[in-house]
């Protein structure tokens, strides 16, 4: 096929449109509109405990980094956390104060790890992680083994209208 031939070719090229995306599709590079604020999808974590699947996908707009944690349980659960800083040691406590509010263990296991994106390093890795709830039921603290260091996050639940996924890529 000569310069021209290709030039005028009535052959259109086609580039599939990418899959529509759910909070439980979300892939790296996606933008997800949150509080009238775009974020990047960095970092994507699948957590497996037995027969039990959940994400945490790193969002990120400029320097600042929240998490969306999403999973079907009985019904679609999805939250933003925020990593902050609380003294605590294995094993959990049944309840731990923070920020003068008192938190209360409603989970605690040990997940197996996919990490993608930034959370690549994590493939394989196990961690003990507690989840607790104040007594409103509004308010969340999450831990999280890794090695030695245990990471803290403080969020709150969020209904899937809040946002909006743009994917990002196939």
């Amino acid at each position: 096929m000569g310069l021209f031939s290709r030039i005028f070719s009535k052959k259109k090229s086609y580039t599939p449109a990418p899959k529509e995306r759910t909070v439980l599709s979300i892939q790296i590079g996606d933008i997800i509109t949150y509080d009238l604020t775009d974020y990047e999808v960095v970092g994507k974590i699948t957590y497996r405990d037995g027969g039990y699947e959940w994400y945490g996908y790193q969002l990120l707009e400029g320097n600042d980094t929240i998490w969306l944690s999403a999973e079907m349980d009985d019904e679609l659960e999805l939250g933003i956390y925020r990593k902050v800083q609380v003294p605590i040691q294995k094993p959990y406590p049944k309840e731990i104060t923070y920020e003068n509010r008192t938190y209360y263990q409603e989970e605690t296991g040990v997940a197996k790890v996919t990490g993608e994106g930034r959370s690549t390093s994590l493939t394989g890795l196990e961690t003990h992680y507690a989840e607790y709830m104040d007594s409103s039921e509004e308010s969340y603290l999450s831990f999280e083994s890794w090695g030695t260091e245990i990471e803290a996050s403080h969020g709150y639940s969020i209904e899937a209208y809040e946002i909006k996924i743009l994917a990002g890529s196939k």
